[in-house]
């Protein structure tokens, strides 16, 4: 930048320094934050492949109960002794079967 007593003045931005920043903040952010809990749906997902008749689950809302049934959709769970529900597999969140021997 020229100045009226015509000496120069240089800006000191450091413009490539702030992006390489911002990049490394997205990257740390990435690793410690999105990808864990990209992770844990994964297993979420896997684990709700592998339920099956008989098996103890609980829902999202805090339901405890036996799957009777295994649809596409949904799960038929047994909460008592002839009170069935229809859960949508999505909302299971656990499997309670090793939480039912303690």
């Amino acid at each position: 930048m020229l100045l009226l007593d015509g000496s120069t003045q240089q800006s000191t931005g450091g413009g490539p320094m702030f992006f390489i920043m911002i990049i490394l903040m997205f990257v740390v952010m990435y690793f410690f934050m999105i990808r864990p809990q990209q992770k844990k749906q994964k297993q979420l997902r896997e684990m709700r492949k592998l339920l099956g008749k008989g098996d103890k689950i609980i829902t999202q809302g805090g339901i405890f109960g036996t799957i009777v049934d295994v649809k596409d959709e949904y799960f038929l769970v047994e909460i008592d002794s002839n009170v069935k529900i229809k859960v949508v597999k999505d909302l299971v969140f656990k499997d309670a079967t090793e939480l039912q021997q303690k």
